[in-house]
């Protein structure tokens, strides 16, 4: 991002407090970031709104 504000990053309210396998989400306009919340500063994925609405609509079929 250049010369703006770092992204807000959240955790589901279904990640518990002893850590584990989380994940965190940050939104900007255009895009949803995702990243493990154990390596904040490795690979992070890009995602569209509507890629991120698609996988958590089929996650709940799962």
């Amino acid at each position: 991002m250049n010369n703006a504000e770092p992204f807000a990053w959240f955790k589901s309210s279904y990640s518990g407090t002893q850590g584990g396998d989380c994940v965190e989400v940050a939104v900007s306009p255009d895009t949803v970031h995702v990243r493990d919340s154990k390596a904040t500063t490795g690979p992070t994925l890009h995602l569209s709104p509507t890629a991120w609405t698609n996988f958590l609509t089929a996650e709940r079929y799962i």
